[in-house]
């Protein structure tokens, strides 16, 4: 019974979020709450929640207080020279920008910490794929997926988990893995080229000055009291009069779709990050720079080398980097309250999850979901429990935290693994295939990050990342296959 209500618990909510019936955060609450009755411990239900909460809340103090550093850092322009980079090398194309998210969201990976990566990612891409019209649950897909393959990096979670539950060397999981994570990256590129080729198809291309120009005669045209229709890019299928140098005129469909100039001002006020481009805006800090850039880097390798907690190490940050670049409280108060939507919704939706995963954990369906799984394992399967592993870790790590599958399954799968011969460090490192889809699974509290910063919908991000995270697991599952590493 419990296997069977876990199942539809986890069911109703990716069913009611995905045809948006409900609200992420409200489904994460009440449709456990509701399930926790069904199960019979509903006078448990607040003990359930507080411990869940005292679970995720280092995580939701690391994502409160590193939105509100990678904002500062943003809002002073140290990622402004990335941003002019990426720009120069997409060249408005569509296609080179979906390549270069891809590209960009694997090496911001190497930190080890998908949250910081969403948020360079997103505050990188931003703003391109905003001003392109191009579809942005692209960049979200694209950058969960490359984040999840990089995931499995020693001191990204996953491994270090497999290789503290079976007592084995994290760098004799990781270091056989290399080839086939390497050609599960090289799918998320291919599959990235993919997108970006369909992107490009519907919206065409644009050169690099037609975008600039454009924007810049849309901040002329905000001035203006009169309305006219600004044609912001000439796309493949357009089809009217006018061009990208903000002569009037109307088009059909995909970027070359008319858009007046109080449309595009709300657009811009909709989303300051939109002022990424520009120059001028107030709270850049020139001089600061190299400080900012240092204190960055600084940050970074004390989460790689685990110097302090990484929450601690956000809150410090934060705090330095609010005193040096504002001094003054005004100012300080007016960065605070420009990503205060960003803090509430990403820490809202990691304390709506610990209700989530309270109740899961609480009730006891999560044991009993994985011991199912396990138990329907056929006997003649044993030999061949690494390949099993590998394709459990699909569904076991999209619809649990990783702690629960590394450290409550993945033992079970081991010894079952063992009775037949199969080398525990195959089935640890089969345990990793499952990570780019794991990354976009509703318990992972940097998924709402990334969602929450692109203003997309979690339900969107789901329907469409799912079966290409799923095939970038299956393709680094075959890869271990074909070389003889699982």
């Amino acid at each position: 019974m419990l296997t069977i209500l876990g199942f539809a618990m986890i069911a109703t909510f990716l069913v009611l979020i995905m045809m948006k019936k409900m609200s992420p955060i409200a489904a994460l609450v009440l449709i456990p709450a509701l399930f926790c009755v069904f199960v019979g411990k509903g006078a448990h239900l607040g003990d359930y929640v507080i411990e869940g909460v005292g679970q995720l809340a280092p995580t939701a103090a690391m994502l409160m207080f590193a939105i509100v550093y990678f904002g500062v850092m943003i809002d002073v322009g140290l990622f402004d020279p990335i941003v002019r980079g990426i720009l120069k090398f997409c060249k408005a194309d569509p296609l080179r920008i979906v390549v270069g998210t891809a590209l960009l969201a694997a090496i911001v990976s190497l930190d080890g910490d998908g949250s910081t990566t969403f948020m360079i990612t997103v505050s990188a891409m931003y703003p391109l794929y905003k001003r392109l019209k191009m579809s942005l649950v692209v960049m979200t897909g694209v950058a969960a997926t490359a984040n999840g393959v990089m995931n499995t990096l020693p001191w990204g979670g996953p491994t270090a988990r497999a290789a503290t539950a079976l007592k084995l060397d994290a760098g004799d999981i990781f270091v056989p893995m290399i080839p086939a994570l390497a050609v599960g990256l090289l799918f998320v590129i291919f599959l990235s080229y993919v997108l970006g080729r369909r992107e490009r198809k519907r919206l065409g291309v644009l050169s690099l000055d037609e975008v600039l120009e454009t924007e810049k005669d849309i901040r002329e045209k905000e001035e203006q009291p009169e309305t006219e229709t600004v044609l912001v890019g000439a796309g493949a299928g357009s089809a009217g009069s006018g061009d990208a140098k903000g002569r009037t005129g109307k088009t059909t469909g995909g970027v070359g779709s008319g858009t007046d100039a109080s449309e595009a001002a709300g657009d811009d006020e909709d989303d300051v990050r939109l002022q990424g481009l520009d120059p001028n805006r107030p709270t850049l800090r020139p001089k600061l720079y190299w400080f900012n850039a240092l204190l960055t880097v600084t940050l970074l390798t004390a989460m790689i080398m685990e110097w302090l907690p990484i929450p601690v190490l956000f809150i410090l940050g934060a705090a330095l980097a609010l005193t040096v670049n504002f001094p003054h409280m005004p100012d300080q108060k007016a960065r605070l309250g420009a990503h205060a939507e960003n803090v509430l919704n990403v820490s809202g939706m990691v304390f709506a999850a610990a209700v989530f995963t309270g109740v899961l954990q609480g009730t006891g369906m999560v044991d009993s979901m994985a011991k199912w799984l396990v138990d329907g394992i056929p006997e003649g399967m044993g030999p061949h429990m690494a390949i099993v592993t590998g394709f459990l870790s699909l569904p076991l790590t999209y619809f649990m935290s990783n702690d629960g599958f590394y450290f409550g399954v993945l033992p079970v799968l081991a010894e079952a693994g063992a009775a037949h011969g199969v080398s525990p460090l195959e089935i640890a490192r089969a345990s990793l295939v499952g990570q780019p889809l794991h990354m976009s699974s509703p318990l992972v509290p940097a998924v709402y990050v990334l969602v929450g910063m692109a203003k997309v919908e979690f339900g969107d991000h789901t329907k469409f990342v799912v079966k290409w995270a799923a095939l970038t697991s299956l393709v680094v599952l075959g890869a271990g296959i074909l070389f003889g590493i699982i």
